[in-house]
């Protein structure tokens, strides 16, 4: 009987372990289609076997545990070029919406540039019509609005993008929160011996959604990780988590800091890095090649205007409003200074008819006086600029989403549910249960035989 009992057990052993495997498979089933979802497979183990004499009995097997199969080296690659994916499709979005300000639409600056210019031209041929003046002067103003309009468009752009790294601080601190509830949550199954598959894999989404936003780094700490910026700014320790926060600057713009330290310049990556380097980068130094050329082009029309004669025979005063000093603001605060047409210094000596002082003004548009370049050519270069700066991100964001297709792929090889795989699994499984069914009835009958032998002899 004892020998039969063994045997029950060994066979019960075989019974249970399948059991867990089936059910291992069927979830693996379940969860084909969940993102994130890393296929796991049932660890079995032959049980500690018994001496008995010169005899060594087995006593079954094991289900020591359901393992998650994982690939630590493909994970942190996807994590990095996720980073990577989303700064230049931010970087690449913030700079699509700057080109909108510099393409051809009858109202653009380079348009105007060309406009005024030639209403100039029209006045040197007829310097005493009236008509002819206020051409002038309106199309001197239409410029004047058209500078006002891109630079504003680019400070409300600047403004919008300042309110995302507001909400994406947000949104980092509360993945880093979850991260963190979720280190505690796994730490205390892994140290009690059980699975935490589920968890971890929740874990793991979060960190890719994190990697999304912000550059980070993941360092292994026992049964949890930790989590920093990619230039050692705390965001997760075990079960503690560290909140980011903004403050405005002289400028009124959000900074980011941790712990008290302004780290807004170390952050390159992500979501968060790409709204930064558009913010604080691109559309800065766009802003400042126009308020150069602003300021450059009034300067010098207003330097020919106050060197003539207007229609009165009067020395002739500015047409624009004189430009700030350092530049700063001049295309937002570009403005006409006159709106009386016979006020125009189209004349060079005073009399009415003399149209020296317009041709000298016409002159301006073939002339290098926008930092060793005419006017056009300067704004075409800044058209350049960004058209170029949109390509490079476009390309940046192409390779990147290909980079990180591929690393996907190769992960979902590893970590993904194969259907084929696992009914093959099922079949396997259900046959080892079935034998060990079948051991069992075997074993009761034999147990049942021994029994009526037992009563009939004694």
């Amino acid at each position: 009987m004892s020998s039969l009992n063994a045997s029950l057990a060994t066979a019960l052993s075989g019974l249970m372990a399948d059991q867990g495997a089936m059910e291992t498979t069927a979830n693996n089933v379940a969860n084909v289609n969940t993102p994130g979802y890393t296929r796991e497979v049932p660890l079995l183990v032959t049980s500690d076997p018994v001496e008995l004499g010169n005899l060594t009995f087995g006593t079954g097997v094991t289900l020591q545990s359901v393992e998650s199969i994982r690939d630590p080296l493909l994970e942190s690659q996807i994590q990095q070029q996720t980073q990577t994916e989303n700064q230049y499709n931010t970087l690449s979005a913030a700079l699509q919406q700057t080109q909108l300000n510099f393409t051809t639409t009858g109202s653009d600056i380079g348009t105007e540039i060309t406009n005024f210019f030639n209403s100039v031209n029209q006045l040197s041929t007829d310097p005493t019509d009236l008509s002819v003046r206020q051409g002038v002067i309106t199309a001197a103003d239409n410029l004047a609005t058209s500078f006002n309009t891109t630079a504003n468009n680019l400070t409300q752009q600047q403004q919008t993008l300042d309110l995302s790294v507001v909400q994406t601080v947000g949104q980092i601190n509360q993945l880093t929160s979850q991260i963190a509830q979720l280190n505690a949550q796994i730490s205390g199954l892994q140290n009690a011996g059980q699975s935490a598959g589920s968890f971890v894999d929740q874990r793991q989404q979060a960190i890719d959604q994190l990697s999304s936003l912000v550059d980070v780094s993941v360092i292994p700490t026992n049964n949890t990780l930790t989590l920093t910026t990619a230039n050692g700014a705390p965001l997760v320790s075990a079960n503690q988590s560290f909140q980011l926060t903004t403050q405005t600057n002289a400028g009124g713009l959000h900074e980011v800091y941790s712990e008290g330290n302004d780290i807004t310049s170390q952050l390159t990556s992500g979501q968060l890095g790409g709204t930064l380097a558009a913010r604080d980068q691109e559309i800065p130094a766009i802003e400042n090649q126009l308020d150069t050329l602003a300021a450059g082009l009034a300067t010098a029309v207003n330097g020919v205007q106050t060197a003539g004669f207007d229609l009165n025979g009067n020395a002739g005063t500015d047409l624009f409003n004189p430009p700030p000093a350092n530049t700063t603001g001049a295309a937002a605060s570009l403005s006409v200074a006159i709106t009386n047409p016979s006020l125009i210094a189209a004349s060079s000596d005073g009399t009415a008819g003399s149209n020296g002082n317009a041709q000298a003004m016409y002159a301006l548009s073939n002339q290098a006086i926008i930092d060793g370049q005419n006017p056009a050519d300067y704004y075409s270069g800044i058209v350049s600029n960004v058209g170029n700066a949109v390509a490079d991100a476009s390309a940046e964001q192409t390779a990147s989403n290909s980079i990180l297709q591929q690393l996907n792929d190769q992960l979902s090889s590893v970590s993904g549910v194969s259907l084929d795989e696992e009914a093959a699994n099922m079949v396997q499984y259900q046959d080892a249960y079935q034998a060990s069914a079948q051991v069992i009835t075997t074993i009761n009958d034999m147990m049942y035989a021994a029994i009526q032998i037992t009563t009939l002899t004694g």
